[in-house]
């Protein structure tokens, strides 16, 4: 069965978003935690929250990827700003415990020119300290394009994180295909290749979903932008080798391309329709 959804607002609580999900035939889903720019996560409501895990449960909604809002840069030159991002991760990873079990995905953040080293050095630092072995919840490193200065443009950036964390058995990987293919890595014309790529660098017993993205961008351009499937760079094809992947295919998927309700029920009915791998 292909495990796939996209990313919904979380704005009404989470039983709106489960609800949401089965009306677009998903099965999985993606939030953010809080407002994406960062700020105060809003009070989770007891009875919301309840009812959803009742209809999670009948429904068999799987694994949910919550998303750290995209602001947080955890290896920032600003104190404050890494300060920021440690006390929003660990308030994140608190109240993920209350839906045990599930993925918290997060961008490594931009080096700003100390130097990719350095960065790698800070977001393992900060992993060191919100990490504990009790928890539940698998924190996801995002695979990134390189745009700027990004931490995490590289499988060997990735694994240089994990190689310095302690808590390494409480961390996976989201592989996003638009940031990959944005990053030079051709998912179109050779997805083996990439995946053994990842598996010397990384494992790929790490890898624990996947942001099921196509690309405005050539292969290599470093931008990330995301579009719809089969509208970009990659294809259609490309992205239906990609679901059917023995090495990906039991995976959650997660589209996040730019799409209202009806365009992410079609996307996700089209994907259904190209999945071979039962």
């Amino acid at each position: 069965m292909l495990h796939i959804g996209n990313h919904l607002s979380s704005s009404k609580g989470y039983l709106a978003m489960g609800k949401e999900a089965l009306d677009l035939q998903a099965d999985v889903f993606a939030f953010f935690t809080r407002n994406p720019r960062g700020g105060r996560a809003k009070d989770i409501d007891d009875a919301d929250l309840t009812a959803f895990l009742a209809l999670k449960k009948e429904h068999g909604i799987g694994t949910l990827v919550a998303h750290a809002p995209y602001t947080l840069n955890p290896c920032a030159a600003k104190e404050n700003l890494r300060v920021f991002a440690r006390e929003t991760m660990l308030d994140d990873l608190q109240r993920l415990e209350r839906t045990p079990g599930n993925f918290y995905n997060f961008h490594p953040g931009s080096h700003v020119g100390q130097g990719a080293e350095a960065g790698i050095a800070r977001i393992a630092g900060l992993l060191n300290e919100v990490l504990t072995t009790g928890q539940t919840t698998t924190v996801l490193l995002e695979t990134m394009s390189g745009k700027g200065t990004e931490v995490g443009r590289s499988f060997e950036e990735i694994a240089a994180i994990i190689e310095q964390v302690h808590c390494s058995g409480q961390l996976g990987v989201c592989l996003d295909t638009c940031h990959i293919w944005d990053g030079g890595y051709d998912i179109v014309n050779d997805l083996d290749g990439v995946l053994t790529s990842f598996d010397k660098s990384i494992g790929l017993s790490r890898l624990k979903a996947i942001h099921l993205n196509d690309s405005l961008n050539p292969l290599g351009s470093h931008k990330d932008r995301h579009a719809r499937i089969g509208e970009g760079c990659i294809g259609l094809d490309a992205l239906t080798r990609v679901i059917n992947h023995p090495a990906l295919a039991h995976l959650p998927f997660i589209l996040e391309t730019p799409n209202d309700h009806d365009g992410y029920a079609r996307e996700i009915a089209l994907l259904r329709s190209r999945y071979t791998a039962e």
